[in-house]
């Protein structure tokens, strides 16, 4: 299966970063952090894109993650998340195959960011049309599939549909919801923000500042998700609760990350992915190099 596959070539412990930090660094400089990050013992390398809606914009992804196969031997490449509302079905899917087919085994697709009146259907409409797509575009040659699925109806379209999911800064507790929800046989690739930082409230400060650059006082899927774990009107005010800040938020050294990181480990994640907050890519992959012995014992 390709799951089992998959879980092998991870490992443990895979990176995550921003579009924002790969936009700002040029590609020659990205090749030579890639391959430090695989030197390191990580397993995978993940980026997203935002919506074009957002203004942000950044490297189409699947050209990115053509970047990040092409300087490494072993590292799996995956999208968190492919956008949905950036390229239609079969595009989605021809892209992904694409690689898969050039880089077998080290291409992971994470899909999100289906928006409107009923995104779920929407999201299932356009699986649809890529098991269509999949027919006809290189059938003999697959890649897993994991969705940024957050609540119940999420996680069963995830368990029906595809390999597993790639969830969001999320605490811990998620990951075990996410787990029952996915049952043993899915991927479960969780999101952990990290600082490494002793002082609570520069750590906290710098997550603060992370989260100020989205919208205030809208009901977002995380919001809404962040109510069913239990967090209330308080934690989700606009400078959010330090409770919910340390929930999301691994901050402390290395011994502590590293801690926390293996608490969603044991909480039914395979594999979890790091997100340094870290000013450039040369100074996250520093951090990330701090972190390695903690995680490779």
């Amino acid at each position: 299966m390709v799951t089992q596959e998959t879980r092998r070539r991870l490992g443990r412990f895979g990176v995550w970063l921003a579009p924002g930090t790969l936009l700002d660094a040029p590609v020659t400089v990205q090749r030579e952090q890639f391959a430090r990050i695989e030197g390191l013992g990580y397993g995978s390398f993940w980026t997203g894109e935002p919506p074009a809606a957002s203004g942000y914009g950044g490297r189409e992804a699947f050209a990115q993650l053509a970047v990040i196969l092409a300087a490494t031997e072993r590292l799996v490449a995956g999208t968190g998340i492919a956008n949905v509302s950036m390229r239609d079905a079969v595009a989605m899917h021809g892209g992904a195959v694409t690689l898969a087919e050039a880089y077998q085994g080290r291409v992971i697709l994470g899909l999100g960011g289906a928006s409107g009146d009923r995104p779920l259907t929407r999201l299932q409409d356009y699986l649809d049309e890529m098991d269509r797509a999949a027919t006809r575009i290189l059938p003999d040659v697959r890649y897993p599939r994991v969705l940024a699925a957050l609540g119940p109806r999420a996680h069963r379209l995830a368990r029906e549909r595809t390999d597993g999911v790639h969830p969001f800064m999320q605490p811990v507790e998620h990951t075990e919801v996410a787990r029952k929800a996915l049952g043993p046989e899915g991927l479960l690739i969780p999101h952990q923000t990290l600082v490494l930082d002793t002082n609570a409230t520069s750590s906290r400060g710098q997550m603060r500042a992370l989260l100020s650059q989205g919208m205030k006082n809208v009901e977002t899927p995380y919001t809404r998700n962040y109510r069913r774990l239990g967090y209330g009107d308080d934690d989700l005010a606009d400078d959010r609760s330090d409770r919910l800040i340390d929930a999301t938020l691994a901050w402390g050294d290395e011994k502590a990350i590293a801690a926390r990181l293996h608490e969603h480990l044991d909480a039914g994640a395979d594999h979890v992915l790091l997100h340094p907050l870290a000013p450039d890519l040369k100074s996250t992959v520093d951090q990330l190099e701090r972190l390695a012995p903690q995680l490779n014992q």
